[in-house]
């Protein structure tokens, strides 16, 4: 079977200036991976690497028997490679050529399509930063459960202003590749979800700013201009992104193989390793250690890269 070996980074500058940038840029994929040379004897490689996206992305085809992306965590040599392309802030993911560009994405909103926890951040407005931010750490890496570290996070917020959410919206800041990521694969025929753990007063303004189909998170009460401290149930939790993943595959005709996931924590963990290409975008440790395909190095854009997409087929409004 025939993968392809990414290597991306939005990290490109190897010196002090823009213009060893530009040069970088300019050199030939070879160039730019040969410093990888000793660590890819393994992959049965074929050919020479080309370029996704000059000094950023670039790609080797190779010919393996019965691998597997799942399998690459206990595969020695591939995680020496990716161990010595963290050194470099390259990342390096093995994806088979076959059916490689997903029909379906399905995105998790905090850490990922944004760069912040919003309910931290809408804890730190209220003066309780510091106490959400502990509860929100725990149930990101799978320590505590996530309804109950909901519902004691919101609890703490009772009676503060519910203009705190407006505020918020005008404060989020979208990863980058966050529109382009969304708008290229729907211009390419693909179908767009934003699921969230979070609000749905946050969700419905950030897809429509990236032009996700439709978005679903949960309800914050509000009463008189307040914060009631209570969510409305059930809440969206770790199994509702996979029950989601599954309905927009069956409502649009496609199998769980054809569908991209991407998202941070352990809220993320089934819909990633559901779906035919499930990415830990600057994961939790808890999924580092279960998810194959991950972003560590390289923003939103390499979500397009793992799906073969050039920099030329790149879209944007």
């Amino acid at each position: 079977m025939h993968y392809a070996l990414v290597f991306s980074t939005s990290h490109p500058i190897r010196g002090a200036n823009a213009h060893v940038a530009h040069q970088h840029a300019r050199e030939s994929a070879a160039a730019w991976l040969d410093q990888f040379a000793a660590d890819i004897a393994a992959f049965n490689i074929q050919g020479q690497p080309v370029w996704l996206d000059p000094g950023l992305a670039a790609e080797w085809t190779c010919a393996l028997s019965g691998e597997a992306p799942s399998s690459n965590l206990t595969n020695p040599a591939f995680m020496r490679l990716r161990q010595h392309a963290d050194q470099h802030r390259i990342d390096v993911n093995l994806v088979p050529l076959s059916g490689r560009r997903k029909g379906l994405l399905i995105a998790d909103m905090d850490s990922t399509i944004i760069t912040s926890e919003s309910l931290d951040d809408l804890a730190a407005m209220a003066g309780i930063g510091d106490a959400v931010a502990a509860i929100t750490r725990q149930s990101m890496a799978g320590e505590m459960d996530f309804e109950a570290a909901l519902d004691a996070r919101i609890a703490m917020l009772a009676r503060q202003s519910a203009q705190l959410f407006d505020q918020l919206v005008n404060d989020a800041v979208l990863t980058a590749g966050a529109a382009l990521l969304v708008q290229t694969m729907r211009a390419h025929g693909a179908k767009s979800y934003l699921i969230s753990g979070g609000f749905d007063f946050m969700t419905g303004p950030i897809a429509a700013l990236c032009g996700f189909d439709d978005h679903h998170a949960n309800h914050m009460y509000e009463d008189r201009g307040k914060i009631t401290g209570r969510v409305r149930k059930p809440v969206l939790d770790r199994d509702a992104k996979a029950l989601y993943l599954a309905r927009y595959c069956a409502q649009w005709g496609l199998g769980l193989k054809d569908a991209a996931t991407i998202g941070d924590g352990a809220n993320d963990m089934a819909m990633l390793q559901e779906a035919g290409m499930g990415v830990a975008f600057n994961g939790k440790p808890l999924l580092r250690r279960a998810i194959a395909l991950q972003l560590n190095h390289t923003d939103l854009r390499g979500l397009l890269y793992l799906q073969g997409y050039c920099a030329d087929e790149f879209v944007t409004n």
